[in-house]
């Protein structure tokens, strides 16, 4: 992963660990249940841009790496990983 990358998914990871935190004492805290609802949302949220942030950076330099080094084997074990992540996203 590109430093750069790792560090702006590391910030969000640890807004989103703030946030799980903050979710825990709503339920101990016995909030409204649309309030609990509206911020798991803003989680699922957060992790998806994580998730696309890391997704990006994965074809930007290790698929276009394997594409670029001319290795069938690795291009084609790049693919299929690509393949198989997407599968489990939808």
């Amino acid at each position: 992963m590109q430093n750069d990358t790792r560090l702006a998914c590391l910030k969000r990871l640890s807004r989103i660990e703030g946030q799980v935190r903050g979710l825990s004492r709503m339920v101990e805290e016995d909030r409204y249940c649309i309030d609990i609802v509206t911020q798991v949302a803003a989680v699922r949220a957060a992790l998806k841009k994580v998730e696309e942030e890391v997704l990006r950076d994965h074809l930007g330099h290790c698929v276009a790496h394997a594409m670029a080094s001319g290795d069938a084997d690795d291009q084609r074990a790049k693919v299929s990983e690509l393949i198989e992540v997407l599968g489990k996203l939808r």
